[in-house]
């Protein structure tokens, strides 16, 4: 959204008045501009596809109740902590409802690759929480018993335990902060 924002004014400022000296400046300025936003969108992009790729490699890792480690197994909190740590680097929280508080909530139409999609599993709001990969899909550790694995949002037994979606946002970026 900031993007389109930044995007809209550049257009506006390039395009808008007559013509002056200044013409030239503010086209150069925008493409400058431009060029920045681009490389940022690419940025972000390859974050997320490298915490999407790092999710996915650990499908078939067992589940282990309070597990962190792909040796051992993982929970799903486990599971987010364990991506974001070894993939951006960032040090999330240990259990699902405190990685929900740390994190900034997002409507559910604005879900990205990378995001973090959470479910009320066990009669407890943010008890589950998995990584949101795209259409409609999410990677998760969901029970005892089983493993890392793919499991759709729309199914019925996601849908009904919804409980909202969440981004990460990075140390240099605003509130709230990740611990």
């Amino acid at each position: 959204m900031l993007v389109s924002l930044i995007l809209a004014l550049a257009v506006c400022s390039v395009s808008a008045g007559p013509s002056s000296v200044y013409d030239d400046q503010e086209t150069t300025k925008a493409q400058q501009l431009l060029t920045q936003l681009d490389e940022v969108r690419q940025t972000v992009t390859i974050g997320a596809t490298e915490l999407v790729e790092s999710a996915l490699n650990l499908i078939g890792v067992p589940y282990r109740r309070g597990g962190t480690s792909t040796e051992d197994g993982l929970d799903c909190s486990g599971l987010v902590k364990t991506v974001y740590a070894q993939t951006l680097g960032l040090i999330l929280p240990r259990r699902a409802d405190q990685q929900a508080a740390a994190t900034q909530k997002i409507d559910k139409t604005e879900l990205q690759p990378g995001d973090l999609v959470f479910f009320n599993t066990m009669r407890r709001a943010f008890s589950h929480v998995g990584i949101y990969i795209g259409d409609g899909q999410f990677v998760h550790a969901p029970k005892p018993g089983s493993s890392v694995r793919v499991d759709n949002m729309t199914q019925s037994y996601w849908t009904r335990r919804f409980d909202g979606a969440r981004r990460v946002l990075s140390n240099d970026e605003t509130s709230p902060q990740v611990r």
